[in-house]
């Protein structure tokens, strides 16, 4: 049997095959607390869109003056790279693909160990300036600047002899909208909301997922994992939230989870370490995403915060019904939308199939709190927000949202 005609795919590095953040998180920790909080200051501002990515990291890294590059490896040897990357680049090996890894975030001397361990036959990242076998907070290359990664794309392609078309890229945040040409195959791995709107696919979960998209295999229905549903679960809970808090109290129920958020942060970071705590490290083993497990899993943290948001800005009933019709809706369509597979144009990560079940389990649970005629119109409004590709996390814009709306509604029907 013939091999198939050579083709090229490329591989975004932080959020795709490592966990993101987790480099600047692991040298951050070997300086003082004052240096630390820069480095994070620098990366929330980028994370916000307030700064390019050039500009953060040009002060992420002259704040890492000094540092030995034998501490960049030691950190960088800490990050876990998802299990299964040997065997998926094997396997894309084996489909003749020639395969590159650009990192706007990562020194190429790091990247090139990455991919000198999985076969890759391009890598590129941060160009750093060192002195005496430390870093002298001088960066450069291609990889950082504005569409520099387009460039970097265009060269690789014209040295292997190759076109757009026959081009695959793997990303998962707005950096590399450049690379996402028209032609090429857009795939997005747990995207942000710009590369949801580009992408041509879009997978949550596990990153061999690409493989039957690579091989043209039509949408196959995905039935719940255990884990799945433990999250799920564990998110449509939440429905009894506004009822505990009509019975003992608003203030009372906030401070418990803003209580338990605190617990599950320093958990989490605990976990990152390698250390457990008993009950809440073996739930997040349970409940979170096999991508989640390689980084800090900080969706609980939103939900957290989206919920006690609603409780603190709007008066009782609306702030419990948008509370039930996010927490009920929100589950109902991800476990729904896995099943049927009938993609939105305008977000492939949600499904039709999906969205008509949030619509009617978010209605279902405010009609607990709310008339129905103001639980259809809720329930509407959570799941218009819930499907469209925003820049603001929906476990806190669908309660809140919901929330304002429900609110005016009420006035005025009142």
């Amino acid at each position: 049997m013939s091999l198939p005609e050579t083709r090229f795919i490329v591989f975004d590095v932080e959020g795709v095959l490592i966990p993101k953040n987790r480099f600047v998180f692991e040298v951050g920790k070997t300086l003082c607390v004052v240096r630390f909080f820069k480095l994070m200051f620098w990366g929330l501002l980028y994370e916000a869109g307030f700064i390019s990515i050039e500009s953060a990291f040009r002060r992420i890294f002259w704040e890492l003056k000094d540092v030995k590059i034998e501490t960049l490896l030691t950190a960088f040897n800490k990050i876990p790279a998802l299990p299964y990357l040997q065997d998926l680049f094997s396997q894309l090996k084996t489909r003749n693909f020639k395969i590159a890894l650009i990192s706007s975030g990562v020194p190429t001397l790091l990247i090139k160990k990455l991919g000198d361990s999985l076969g890759a036959d391009y890598v590129y990242g941060i160009e750093v300036e060192q002195k005496d076998d430390k870093l002298t907070g001088v960066i450069w290359g291609d990889a950082i600047t504005k569409n520099g990664k387009l460039k970097i794309l265009r060269n690789i392609l014209n040295h292997e002899n190759l076109q757009p078309s026959d081009c695959i890229v793997v990303a998962d945040d707005r950096n590399n909208r450049c690379i996402f040409m028209p032609e090429v195959l857009k795939i997005g791995f747990n995207p942000d909301f710009i590369i949801r709107i580009k992408a041509d696919r879009v997978i949550n979960g596990k990153l061999s997922a690409i493989l039957p998209i690579i091989d043209g295999k039509p949408r196959r229905r995905l039935f719940p994992s255990t884990n799945d549903l433990v999250r799920e679960d564990i998110h449509a809970a939440g429905f009894f939230v506004p009822i505990i808090a009509f019975l003992i109290g608003t203030s009372a129920v906030i401070f418990s989870i803003i209580a338990i958020a605190v617990i599950y942060a320093l958990s989490e970071l605990a976990r990152l370490e390698g250390r457990m705590l008993p009950l809440i490290s073996a739930i997040t083993r349970r409940a979170a995403s096999q991508s989640e497990l390689y980084g800090f899993a900080a969706a609980p943290l939103y939900f957290a915060f989206g919920v006690v948001l609603t409780l603190l800005i709007f008066p009782f009933p609306a702030s419990g019904a948008a509370v039930a019709m996010f927490c009920i809706g929100d589950s109902a369509a991800s476990l729904f939308g896995g099943l049927l597979s009938t993609s939105l144009p305008f977000n492939k990560g949600k499904t039709w199939e999906g969205s008509l079940a949030g619509f009617i389990f978010a209605f279902l649970g405010g009609v607990f709190f709310v008339p129905p005629l103001l639980a259809l119109a809720g329930a509407a409004i959570a799941m218009t927000i819930e499907v469209l590709p925003l820049p603001i996390n929906d476990n806190v814009l669908v309660p809140v949202i919901t929330g304002a709306a429900l609110t005016l509604l009420i006035s005025i029907v009142i």
